[in-house]
Formats: C-alpha cells, structure tokens, sequence
C-alpha cells in the first residue's frame, strides 16, 4: 500500500478537510515519482556535470519535471491549508516537495516525521547561488545583492580617470566588447581596471564579450565629405546654444574636449598663429556667409572651440579667412558622411551575398550586402527577417543563391533608416553556424591573459560550450568564467542542455541578453521567456546578469524614462545588472546603484504560478 494510501486509511473522521488532505497527498506523492523518473530521463546530460554541481544538476531536472504540469490549482489548495504554495521552490524542488508532504502528513496524523534527504536542502539553494556568484562575479558589495557591469567605451584605453569614477559610483565588473578595438586596446583597459581597484579599495573583475558570427548588414556607398553645424533653438527659432566644433592640426590631431563634438581639421602652421576671439570667416557650401570664434578650452594648448549661431555646411576645401591675417587655410580632409537606406511598408529590400558597398538605390529596389554567407544557403521563402534590432521587418518573398527578396513589413509610418553594420535577426531560420570563430578563437588568446571571465555570443547548441571549453583547457584558462548569452530563440529551447553542458566546469553564469533575444521571439513574450530563463538558472543555482537597454537613455542623453527606472528596480532579482556604454554612463551607474541598494531590502526573487511549461525537452539537440 503506498504511503498517501496508508495516511488514508488512518483518517480519524471522514471530514471533507481530511479527504482533500489525502488527495494533495496523493498528487505530492505523484510529483515526487516524477522527479526519479525526470533524472532517468535526463541520466546523460547528468553523467557529465563537474562533481561539485551534481546536486543542482538533479534540482534542474527535478524543476523540468514539475513544470511539465500545471500546479495553479494545487498551489492554491495547499495555500488554503496555510502551507507552501511551491512558489519559491525553484533551488530546493525536492527538499520543497518532502516538506509540503510531511505538514500534510503531519496535519492527518497529529504527528511530525521529519522529511528524507533531498538532492539540495531548502537553506542550501541560496547559499549555493550566492556562492557561485561571487565565484563568478565577484563579492556582493556591502548594500546590495546585485553587481553592476558597465560596458567600457572605447575612450576606456586612454582615459584611466572614467574607470576609476565607474568603480567609486559602483562598476563592479568591466565589460570589454571584443567586437571593437583591440587586443592593445583591451589590454590597457584591463590595466586601468586593475590599477583603479587598487587604487580606490573596490574589487572589480573584468569580463571579455567574444564577437562571435556576426550577421549585419554590408556596407553603404558613402556620401559627400561634409559636415553640419547646427546651433541649438528654441520653438521660435531663437539659439539656445551655439554649434560647437574642435580646430584641431589635420597633421596630428588631438582628441576633442567633449564627446561627440564635430573635428575640423586645419593646417598645423595656421592653427599656432590663431588666438582667443579669432573670428574665421567661411563661405559655407550653400554660398552662405558664415563666421566661427575661436575660443581656448581651459588647460588645452593644442586646439580651439570654434562656435557659431547659425547653420553651416562645411566641405573638405573650404576656405577658412581670419580678419586682418594674410594667411588664409583650407580644410582638411573630412570624414565621408554616412548614407542609408530608407525603407517603408512594402517596399523590397535585397539582401545580397555580395557585401561590397551598395548603392542607396538601384533600379527602384533598395539593396544592402549580408556578412554572413550562411544566411544565403538556409533560408527559405516565407521566413521572417529583422534588421537594427527589429525597428525594420519584412518577409522574405524570394531566395536566390545570392540574393533574398524581402517584402518590408515592419517600418516607423514615414519610413525607416537602414544603415551599415546592423544587426540581421532570422529567427525561423535555423543557421548551422559555430558560435566560436576563428577571431573569436584567436581573441580567447587575449582573454585568457587579461580577463576573468568570458561570454560566449550567439551560444545555440551544447557542441558551442564544448568547443569553448576545450580551446580554454588549450589555452590554460581553466580558471576563466563562463557565461552563455542567451540571444536566440534556438539558445532558449535548448536552455536545459546548454546549463548541464556548462557545467562541466566550475564558474558558469547566464546573461539574458534582452535585445536580440526580444527580436527573435517577439517583443510581447520576452517577460515570459526572461522569467523562465531565470527560473531555470535558480534551479541550477547559476547566477544571472539581466542585460540590455538598461538606463539606456539615460546613459545616452542623461535623462531616464519612467519606464527604465522601474526595469532596472526589476532588475534587483538577478546576480549583476548589466549597463552598456553612452556619453552620460557615470551617471547612470551611480542612479542603478541607488536603485538597487533601495530594492535589495525589499525582495529576493519572487513566487511565481506554476502553470505547465512547455519550453523544453531533453531530446532537444
């Protein structure tokens, strides 16, 4: 007779409180066969794991088995008695189901036997995530649960003083893009990293973002070598603040004061004759009379401010006259301005294997190159395809061996921008492309010497980590973190697998990286999918950095929404927070360090409704 049998047989009274005891009794008893029965289902992803991740290893199946059915109902049954409803059951399922049990148990039978041993105890699941975190991410800073990572810019490799004001207003982790830069670069950013946290008493480790395959578009014929200047007005057209641009030596020329600001380059020869309150007189390439004062930015010998109140287009030629100075200069040469493609609902688009510069327009229909040649020989007509992070959509309408006809569907109402180097997303197109290349593979050389962890981009299948893993053991990078960026649709079906797979090595992490991941599903199920990720990684007691778009106006113009403020409080549940560069990123992290110190006395984690998840299955390859 099994166990819920013999608790009802000993029923005192056959009260209708009694007889719903003995059916949640029965339905426990039935999800813990269903946990055995999950790890036999699961044995060879589990034979793999590293020996100090066994027991979350089997939590994780145990979590895959229970979500396969939908517990709403009795979750609110056990509430109604005043037990656990399962709902923060995610690091300790077994542990969880025994306890539940046993107060049911108990509750027929006015006696209290205490629980088995489960694969990983009620109390451990925390305190295992919490270890792995710091492992991986370093210790939790005295206030918060929650790290900051801070993507460096590219000005990181010059300027030691932004990495020292990033860690005293809360950087935690410095994220190098290998995607840009150098290996040079990259270096000198890690020894400014290292030298400001000894410098300021704060740890900050530094993680390395491989580049991975890069599906964008090609390049765009450029345009003419001009440049704008354009005062700032008010609705009445009256200046608020004047255009500004920096005079520098067209020979060697210096960085600008400010970023962002417009670089003239003149004659070496004519700027050292130049003084204070200069008035340069141009005429611009509309015919226009215009003038620029010279100012001198305090401490800075080697250029000037010119600032003017009216519109001005410059050219590479243009003459430059100053008042009562028989010397006049020509402009140098200026950058070629950047074209794109404007594109509305209904328009085609060709998407071409060819990646040399297109023309912005071609026999009526626009066309742009495809860096990845994979794409050319998989999909099919009737998939879908997104460029810039899904601002741009359409159908793919056509397939030819070196051109995909794409009919635009998704477009702002005047039309849309595209330009070089986007993203491409495909999301129904299965793409059998290896998430190491061999940049990538050349790059790990970097990060093993320089870094303490590495993420891994555009991970899909369980063979990516494999490879990662065995280039890292070549290397000598044991020690190096790992963590997977799930930004696919084909990276979260195979989630289960791809966690088991990491886990042959110690010091693994996720990062939910929101953007692409939002493209590839869709936007309106990206809080579901981000909740399920999370879930599954507590169950595997893998610490999670919730990235993309946060405080991202914020970082960029210096005024956040109300809508990214409460999107970073959210972001209290996960292990690190990941912020990515903008002209105003001191700012944002001091404003994601006071939100998250005000969260972290509020909350950790959260319940959840356990209705059935069909995300997963253990056949998934």
């Amino acid at each position: 007779m099994s166990s819920s049998r013999q608790a009802g047989a000993l029923i005192r009274d056959d009260s209708p409180a009694d007889r719903e005891l003995v059916r949640l009794l029965e339905q426990l008893d039935d999800l813990l066969d269903r946990l055995e029965a999950a790890e036999s289902t699961w044995q060879k992803w589990l034979a793999s794991v590293a020996a100090d991740y066994r027991s979350s290893a089997r939590n994780i199946v145990h979590y895959w088995a229970i979500r396969q059915c939908d517990l709403r109902d009795l979750q609110s049954r056990l509430a109604a008695f005043g037990l656990s409803s399962l709902g923060r059951s995610e690091s300790h399922v077994q542990a969880s189901l025994r306890l539940v049990r046993c107060a049911v148990l108990a509750m027929l039978e006015d006696s209290w036997q205490p629980p088995a041993p489960a694969a990983v105890h009620a109390e451990e699941g925390r305190t295992l995530l919490r270890r792995r975190a710091v492992e991986l991410l370093g210790p939790a800073p005295a206030d918060r649960e929650t790290r900051i990572m801070v993507t460096l810019p590219s000005s990181a490799a010059t300027d030691p003083d932004l990495i020292r004001r990033l860690l005293e207003r809360g950087m935690n982790v410095a994220r190098i893009n290998c995607a840009h830069d150098d290996a040079d670069a990259w270096r000198a950013m890690a020894r400014h990293v290292r030298h400001a946290s000894l410098i300021t008493g704060r740890d900050c480790l530094v993680a390395m973002d491989l580049a991975g395959p890069k599906l964008r578009t090609g390049p765009i014929q450029p345009g003419p070598r001009c440049l704008k200047l354009r005062p700032s007005r008010d609705v009445l057209g009256r200046v608020l603040a004047p255009a500004r641009a920096w005079l520098t030596a067209a020979e060697n020329p210096a960085t600008a004061p400010e970023p962002g600001m417009a670089t003239l380059p003149v004659p070496a020869h004519w700027l050292a004759r130049r003084r204070e309150g200069d008035v340069v007189r141009v005429r611009d390439a509309r015919g226009a009379n215009r003038q620029l004062q010279l100012n001198s930015p305090s401490a800075r010998t080697d250029g000037f401010i010119g600032t003017t109140d009216k519109t001005t287009y410059l050219v590479t030629g243009t003459v430059l006259q100053v008042d009562n100075a028989e010397d006049p200069a020509e402009l140098g040469l200026l950058p070629e301005r950047a074209q794109s493609l404007l594109l509305r609902r209904g328009d085609l688009l060709n998407l071409t294997r060819d990646c040399s510069p297109a023309p912005v327009c071609a026999d009526g229909v626009a066309q742009i190159g495809c860096t990845l040649p994979e794409v050319f020989d998989n999909a099919r007509t009737g998939e879908t395809i997104y460029f810039d992070d899904g601002r741009i959509g359409g159908q793919i309408v056509a397939v030819d061996p070196d051109v995909l006809r794409v009919r635009i569907e998704r477009a702002a109402v005047g039309g849309s921008k595209l330009r070089a180097a986007k993203g491409i997303n495909v999301p129904d197109t299965h793409l059998p492309v290896a998430a190491l290349t061999d940049k990538d593979i050349t790059d790990l050389a970097t990060v093993v010497e320089i870094a303490d962890l590495v993420e891994m981009s555009f991970v899909q299948d369980p063979s990516d980590l494999v490879s990662l893993h065995e280039a890292l053991a070549s290397l000598g990078g044991d020690r190096i973190g790992v963590v997977l960026k799930i930004e696919t649709r084909r990276a979260f079906q195979h989630l289960p697998q791809l966690l088991l797979t990491a886990m042959r090595r110690p010091r693994v992490g996720v990062m939910i990286a929101r953007g692409d991941l939002a493209v590839e599903v869709g936007y309106e199920r990206l809080a579901e999918l981000q909740e399920e990720i999370m879930w599954l990684c507590e169950a595997a007691h893998l610490p999670v950095i919730w990235a993309t778009q946060v405080l991202e106006q914020l970082a960029k113009i210096g005024l956040p929404s109300r809508a990214e403020i409460s999107d970073a409080a959210m972001g209290e549940r996960a292990e690190c927070v990941m912020l990515n560069k903008g002209p105003h990123i001191d700012e944002a992290v001091a404003v994601l360090e006071d939100i998250l110190s005000r969260m972290a006395g509020h909350h950790y984690k959260k319940n959840a409704l356990l209705r059935q998840l069909r995300s997963w299955h253990p056949d998934a390859t």
